[in-house]
């Protein structure tokens, strides 16, 4: 019976990491869909490759650091309960490596492709493990000060903070250190308009995000045991409040209406275990609002040029959703309770500080060395033909 158990336990878990893995698509294709033209395949390429930079890093050292284990041992341990814990390391990298994908929307079209690869490597080596280990794993005794403090720790089920607010977080240093795109915003103080190259892809990656979000929220249970419908119904209703929020406040716009169910998504995943289905349906609902609000201040008051909008939708509707569950998951709301708002107001703003100062540091350091970003040549003729050599949809043959 119990191999049975450890069996069930490791197919559920290998499920959730092809689910998560599968939102890697959904990332490239929410990017390809929006940059410019001369930019589809530079997207691509860098959501496969900084997936690829992640595994090796987070297998060599971030799990290390998060969760202290080790897999320089025989393969006859680690195949050990069917290799649960090799497809627990799975299932967490495909979290540790959305960071750079997260990062990635934000810096597009300008970014130099090697520095973002060193800056991947840091990031998913140390930084993200540092504070993952701090919220998932006890580490340095910080979890138990917020419940002396508080009277429950800091509750972060599936990552609002941790990936979503942390990824967010990083996003915004590495968009202001590098400037915005070439003509974005005129002398004369008027807007350059880059509207997205093609709304169909952008739709899909959309949808793909939102669909392997299921897995992303429901397999954080991690064991088929802790498996509860309550985490999959709350991600539905966040989603759809999102949806209808962005569709609202966006005025129709396509491109709100399909950011507004990630925004929800990124909302829900830190309480999705404790909500009721209608505080998540309200969670949700703010988040696309926020979403749409502080992209349009981002873009057109504040001018920070951050392509995809991704230190709204990760950074501000992931720190939304740490305190939200605080709020929603209190008894009193109709949620489960065993929260604080105060030891959920102290873990976000943790993730937060901690995150952009590491933001600052990694992509600082990279400036002062090897540079952020690719000349004005360069970017005038994209960063396909640049960096890869190829358009998304070459016209012609070419003879070398």
């Amino acid at each position: 019976m119990e191999a049975l158990k450890q069996g069930a336990d490791t197919l559920f878990i290998l499920l959730g990491a092809v689910m998560v893995l599968a939102m890697h698509a959904g990332f490239a294709f929410l990017e390809l869909g929006t940059v410019r033209k001369k930019n589809q395949v530079n997207a691509l390429v860098k959501i496969l490759v900084d997936f690829s930079v992640s595994t090796v890093m987070y297998f060599l050292v971030g799990y290390a650091v998060a969760y202290g284990a080790s897999f320089f041992v025989g393969a006859e341990q680690l195949a050990a309960k069917n290799g649960y814990e090799l497809v627990k390391f799975f299932f967490l990298l495909t979290f540790a490596a959305a960071i750079p994908a997260i990062i990635s929307g934000g810096i597009a079209e300008r970014a130099k492709f090697w520095p973002q690869l060193l800056a991947t490597a840091v990031i998913v080596g140390f930084v993200y493990p540092f504070f993952e280990g701090i919220a998932w794993n006890q580490h340095f005794g910080v979890q138990a000060w917020i419940k002396s403090v508080t009277g429950e720790e800091f509750h972060d089920f599936a990552g609002s903070i941790v990936v979503h607010a942390v990824g967010g977080w990083i996003a915004l240093p590495a968009v202001i250190l590098l400037g915005a795109r070439s003509n974005r915003y005129r002398k004369d103080g008027a807007v350059s308009a880059h509207p997205p190259s093609n709304i169909p892809f952008l739709a899909l990656g959309a949808w793909v995000l939102t669909v392997g979000w299921f897995g992303f929220n429901v397999m954080s249970a991690q064991t088929l045991d802790k498996i509860s419908g309550l985490v999959a119904v709350n991600s539905l209703m966040a989603m759809v409040g999102g949806t209808l929020a962005a569709l609202i406040a966006g005025k129709n716009d396509p491109g709100f209406v399909h950011n507004g169910p990630l925004a929800g998504l990124v909302a829900v995943c830190a309480g999705s275990d404790l909500m009721h289905p209608l505080g998540a349906l309200v969670v949700g609902a703010v988040a696309g609002t926020l979403f749409v609000v502080m992209f349009t201040l981002t873009q057109n008051k504040w001018k920070i040029d951050d392509v995809l909008g991704v230190w709204p939708l990760h950074g501000l509707c992931g720190a939304w959703g740490g305190v939200a569950a605080g709020i929603f998951g209190a008894k009193a709301l109709g949620g489960l309770g065993g929260v604080s708002f105060g030891a959920q107001f102290l873990g976000t703003a943790m993730g937060v500080i901690w995150a952009l100062l590491s933001g600052f540091v990694v992509y600082g350091a990279l400036k002062a060395t090897l540079g952020l970003r690719l000349s004005q040549e360069e970017e005038y003729d994209g960063a396909d033909m640049t960096i890869h050599k190829i358009s998304a949809t070459p016209d012609r043959e070419v003879s070398w």
